[in-house]
Order: C-alpha cells, then sequence, then structure tokens
C-alpha cells in the first residue's frame, strides 16, 4: 500500500474506533524525518486519548492496525498514550496500548490476550516525543506542541541509552541499525540535535576518525538499499569503541 494512503487509513481507524475522546494522530521515526526506506523501515505512530479507551475499543483498535501492518513491509510500531502523559511529561512514559513487528505474532495468534497484557511504562517514549517536539507530523488533530510537553534532556540520554547499552550483542543481530543508532547517540552527546539514523550515519562519516569510517558508510548504503550487513561479527569492536565513547560523554554529563 501507499504510504500515505497507510496513514490516512490509520487515522480513519483511529477517529472511527475512539471517537471523541481521541486527541490526535501523529507521526515520527523515518518516515517524519525524511528518511524513511519502503522495503524495510517500520511506520511509527503515536496515537493520544484524552480518556483511557476500553478493552473493547483497544481490540478492535488493534485488528485493524494488524491489518495495515500487513500491508507495508515495515510494518507499524505505534503506542495509544493518554494526553495527561504528553502534555506533563512522565518517565517511563504509561501508554494504553502498543504493536511494534516485533509484537506482531504474539498479537496475531490472541489479539485480545494481546490487549489485556500490553499496557504499561516504555522508556522508548521520552524519544518518540522528542522527536515529535522537533520533526514529527500531526495527522490529525491538535497541533503538536500543544500535545506534548517538554522531554527533560536527561529522559531522552537515557532512552536512547538503553537502545544502545548492548550494542556488541545487538551488532550481531541487527548490525545497520545498530551501527547508525550509535551513531546518532554520539552525535546528540556531542553536539545536540535530534537526528535520523542516516543524517547520525552522515554525521559520523565527517567527525570520526579516518579508520572508523567504513563501517559507517557500508551501514548506510545498505540502509539506503533495505538490506543488511554482511560479517556482523567483525563489527563487534567498532560498536565497543563507540560504546565506550558514549558512556564516556554520558558520566561526563551527568558529573559522574
Amino acid at each position: 500500500m501507499e504510504t500515505e494512503r497507510l496513514l490516512e487509513e490509520f487515522t480513519a481507524a483511529a477517529r472511527e474506533v475512539f471517537g471523541p475522546p481521541l486527541t490526535g494522530v501523529y507521526l515520527h521515526g523515518s518516515l517524519a524525518m525524511g528518511c524513511f526506506c519502503p522495503g524495510a523501515s517500520d511506520v511509527d505512530l503515536i496515537v493520544v486519548t484524552a480518556a483511557p479507551p476500553a478493552d473493547g475499543d483497544k481490540l478492535a483498535f488493534l485488528r485493524r492496525v494488524l491489518d495495515l501492518s500487513g500491508q507495508t513491509p515495515g510494518g507499524i510500531e505505534m503506542s495509544v498514550v493518554l494526553r495527561k502523559h504528553c502534555e506533563r511529561f512522565v518517565y517511563p512514559t504509561p501508554y494504553e496500548l502498543h504493536v511494534s513487528p516485533a509484537h506482531l505474532a504474539r498479537a496475531q495468534a490472541d489479539p485480545a490476550a494481546f490487549v489485556r497484557r500490553m499496557h504499561g511504562t516504555d522508556r522508548d517514549l521520552a524519544a518518540h516525543f522528542t522527536v515529535l517536539r522537533q520533526r514529527g507530523r500531526a495527522l490529525w488533530g491538535a497541533p503538536i506542541l500543544q500535545v506534548f510537553g517538554p522531554v527533560p534532556a536527561e529522559d531522552y540520554l537515557d532512552s536512547i541509552f538503553r537502545d544502545v547499552e548492548d550494542a556488541p550483542e545487538a551488532v550481531l543481530q541487527k548490525p545497520v541499525y545498530t551501527l547508525l543508532n550509535l551513531c546518532r547517540v554520539l552525535a546528540f552527546l556531542e553536539e545536540g540535535g535530534c537526528l535520523s539514523k542516516e543524517e547520525g550515519g552522515r554525521w559520523a562519516l565527517a567527525r570520526l576518525p579516518e579508520e572508523l569510517r567504513p563501517p559507517v558508510a557500508c551501514a548506510l548504503r545498505c540502509y539506503a538499499a533495505g538490506r543488511e550487513m554482511e560479517r556482523a561479527a567483525d563489527l563487534v569492536p567498532f560498536a565497543s569503541s563507540m560504546l565506550a565513547r558514549i558512556k564516556a560523554l554520558r558520566a561526563q554529563k551527568q558529573g559522574l
């Protein structure tokens, strides 16, 4: 399905299922930041409601999302969040429903049970809300800055650090994602700003020592082509070196 049509149908589903309590539907991630890879990237969305949705409504919406997720190669990652937790940011952030490609099999196997279990808190939402405030897109509803309050820098940093703290192991499974993620976390620590994975890689190519640039250049080529890198085991030293640099800079910022 063409991406804009997918966004329209997702938004229509949210409006139909949640009705008047729906505050808005918001796009973040690679599609909002201009580096979406149609063959590999997922579509990242946040749905905001004024009141907790009933399990029946969450189930109805989940079924619509699962259908739409099957129509885009990278799938859909989305969370339903209460407006009060967006306006006055809470960390880790409570959510009412979450689904992603990683949860797809469980959600499809027993949607009702999935809805009953899939709620709690998610530290990733600090990063998602930060991207939304800086570079997101409102698909329907209230303007972004009226809904999403500031995310403290320390919460954003904790959120993105947790996404790379296992990099030497993760690079064996998801080398492209892991390498480019390390680059954008390092970019934030050194210069600030909210970069996409692709932008983080390009930042690293311009600033890392020459001997560290080839893995980044390869990751960028693979990202653009929608494929994974080969010989992932050879990337462990790079991931370990980048993680050590990130930890040192994080400690400096925290005054440790």
